[in-house]
């Protein structure tokens, strides 16, 4: 009895965060109360690399009928960054890419064919506000833009990133996951909804 007790806990020791279950949020992307799109973002665990993946599709007519379609793929390994890739496609056609690879003690940045590199070490980016309410937490790291981004807490659950262009996007918390968020877009601003 004493034999299977200690294999037991040697079983889970080994398992150890690959007891985290799978999870997969879904959101309704909002612009003036009107239903434009939607988010998927999922979270998988094995071991102690986490990988997260995000598609989001858009479609709306301002000028003219528009289509954004965006997919994040990103691996934590013991809650460091190890890489990330982001893709945009505007009307199907490439619109942005860009990719971050933790190597040699540096992360090496590629931003639509640009190269950089960023020797701190990154453990919260953008695509764990979706999972994981920031708090106590000041800055980010943007998959997209390869940059990092401030966090303001603003209180009651509710935090403000703002973005190396300045632009400010709020994020409300339930239970620790984003509930919903305001984004600035650029040329547009949407709300993002936690699907009910």
């Amino acid at each position: 009895m004493v034999k299977y007790v200690i294999g037991l806990i040697f079983c889970i020791g080994l398992m150890g965060d690959s007891l985290v279950p799978d999870t997969v949020l879904q959101y309704d992307i909002l612009m003036k109360n009107k239903l434009i799109g939607s988010l998927e973002v999922s979270r998988k665990t094995v071991g102690t690399v986490t990988t997260y993946q995000s598609f989001t599709s858009i479609k709306t007519k301002l000028l003219t009928p528009i289509a954004v379609d965006y997919k994040y793929d990103v691996s934590f390994d013991n809650d460091h960054l190890q890489k990330a890739n982001v893709n945009i496609l505007v009307n199907n056609r490439p619109h942005a890419e860009t990719s971050t690879l933790w190597k040699n003690d540096q992360y090496r940045i590629l931003k639509n064919k640009k190269e950089s590199n960023l020797k701190d070490s990154i453990d919260y980016t953008t695509i764990l506000l979706y999972f994981k309410e920031p708090k106590h937490i000041d800055y980010c790291y943007s998959e997209q833009d390869g940059t990092m981004n401030t966090i303001v807490a603003l209180g009651n659950h509710s935090y403000k990133k703002i973005n190396a262009n300045g632009k400010e996007n709020l994020y409300f918390y339930k239970k620790g996951i984003l509930h919903h968020a305001t984004i600035d877009g650029g040329v547009v601003n949407f709300e993002m909804r936690i699907s009910e």
